[in-house]
């Protein structure tokens, strides 16, 4: 949240998303962060991005960071898929980089073993999908991430 002399007023002929985000002076980023005892500041993710499973909370930001960490992945992203049962899933969006490794592909299967040796069981994505991720103005739209992900079944 922020506030200020040079903030905008609202969003020039749409009122609706300015009454969501505009309240009481306050600009509200919907970005979520801790800020430590030192002062330091640290971004966990964006609130509509937070994914809840079987009553816990995961970042996507964190399972994101350990997909990247992988030697074939090029970019990364994380969503919720809808389960019945759990509430939501972790859903991993995975773009590989290209010639490496030789022309050997890389599994679903390789890159959940690789995140079960270091996120907890529950973080872990349920589901893999390798492809292009959608960013045409640099930024990767989550929204048609999560649109994709909740008509995929299973490991891609």
């Amino acid at each position: 949240m922020f506030r200020g002399n040079t903030l905008m007023l609202g969003y020039l002929e749409n009122s609706k998303p300015a009454h969501e985000v505009f309240k009481g002076g306050w600009y509200r980023t919907g970005d979520l962060a801790v800020r430590h005892p030192d002062g330091y500041i640290q971004m966990k993710d964006k609130a509509r991005d937070i994914i809840f499973c079987e009553g816990e909370v995961i970042s996507t930001l964190e399972v994101e960071a350990v997909l990247l960490i992988h030697p074939q992945v090029l970019e990364a992203a994380v969503v919720g898929k809808y389960d019945e049962v759990l509430g939501e899933t972790p859903c991993a969006f995975v773009k590989l980089k290209e010639g490496f490794g030789g022309g050997v592909e890389v599994s679903s299967r390789e890159i959940l073993e690789f995140c079960e040796g270091t996120l907890p069981g529950f973080m872990v994505p349920k589901v893999v999908i390798f492809g292009n991720l959608p960013s045409p103005t640099g930024k990767i739209q989550k929204f048609l991430l999560r649109e994709k992900a909740n008509i995929v079944g299973g490991q891609e």
